[in-house]
């Protein structure tokens, strides 16, 4: 039996439609294809910048390129790809330039536009310089990027409780600590080239004190935070031998459970948060259950300005309810005191 074909003829009105609906989505295909750029891909790109900025106004390249990679998600926030703004800069009075429209913490907040990203990294740059509320951070030096993540959030820069913790998170896991030394665009080079002399730069780095150095075995890298994947767009990250991603601008546990074929009630779970919450940006989140305890070697934890519990639970990749269980307090909110030794193991 011959085939019969059904050939669909349009008028040129349908047409002209179809055409007009194609063009109208590029904008939005084309911005979708850009939330591909990866961490390492934003520091390769923007660390000479950061160092430059370093040398010329004190600011740590370090503290530099993890706001930039915290505001703007790696640079594919819808902020970030609309208006150049990589490090969340509002209007404010005496702001002259071009202007963007964005919900933050209010809606329809007036956020700086820029014409490139190096025009908001210098604009960032000249706001910590010329603002009185930072001018206590330029006492610290540019290699203390701890003091300079907390002074930050002291000062007001951000309104997330945990955002210092953030930043230094960012900055141990991606050694931008080591481009706040001397040649420290080459030394970043040579650790991510090679691994070379690993062992001696995260000495006294990482924010886990003492964690899992093995006497005469170098380093046990399943109890550091490192990168060991990348999965649908998403850096895969291993702390205490538990994987992790950072969430991303929008992100929501559904659609995280997606990408990994793990529900969204059983990610809540995994993380210690209750049934409606939702992740911010930034935030890790576990991708399969916490330990009950510390895999390294170190046994407490020395408690820093605004941590909790639930922080070092996600810090260390213990549930919160152990560490509860461990320290013998009577629930997860109980209130932590600076220099407090909390069991970890």
């Amino acid at each position: 039996m011959e085939r019969q074909t059904n050939i669909m003829i349009f008028p040129g009105k349908t047409i002209f439609f179809v055409i007009l609906l194609l063009v109208s989505l590029l904008p939005g295909l084309s911005a979708r294809a850009q939330r591909v750029q990866t961490r390492e891909e934003y520091i390769d790109r923007y660390k000479s910048i950061a160092i430059a900025h370093m040398e010329r106004y004190g600011i740590p390249a370090s503290i530099t390129l993890a706001q930039g990679i915290l505001e703007s998600d790696c640079g594919n926030s819808w902020l970030s790809m609309q208006s150049n703004n990589h490090f969340g800069i509002k209007c404010k009075r005496d702001w002259r330039g071009d202007k963007v429209y964005y919900d933050d913490d209010a809606k329809g907040e007036c956020f700086r536009s820029y014409p490139s990203v190096e025009a908001s990294y210098e604009d960032h740059a000249r706001f910590l310089d010329g603002q009185p509320r930072y001018d206590s951070l330029f006492a610290y030096a540019p290699t203390d990027y701890r003091s300079w993540a907390r002074g930050l959030k002291a000062a007001g820069y951000a309104t997330a409780p945990d955002y210092a913790q953030r930043l230094v998170r960012i900055i141990e896991e991606s050694d931008l600590y080591l481009l706040d030394r001397e040649n420290g665009d080459a030394l970043y080079s040579r650790r991510h080239a090679s691994g070379i002399g690993t062992d001696e730069w995260f000495t006294g780095q990482s924010s886990v004190e003492g964690a899992a150095t093995l006497a005469g075995e170098g380093i046990d890298y399943d109890n550091y935070r490192v990168t060991i994947n990348a999965h649908d767009g998403y850096n895969v990250y291993r702390t205490n031998g538990v994987s992790y991603v950072l969430a991303r601008e929008g992100d929501t546990y559904e659609r995280i459970g997606k990408s990994f074929r793990v529900s969204a009630r059983n990610l809540r779970k995994f993380n210690d948060v209750e049934p409606s919450a939702q992740p911010m940006t930034g935030e890790m989140v576990y991708i399969e259950r916490k330990r009950n305890r510390w895999e390294g070697n170190a046994m407490t934890h020395t408690v820093k300005e605004g941590e909790t519990l639930f922080s070092l639970g996600q810090s260390y990749g213990i549930r919160t309810k152990s560490l509860r269980r461990m320290n013998k307090l009577r629930d997860r909110h109980a209130e932590l005191v600076r220099g407090q030794q909390i069991r970890i193991r």
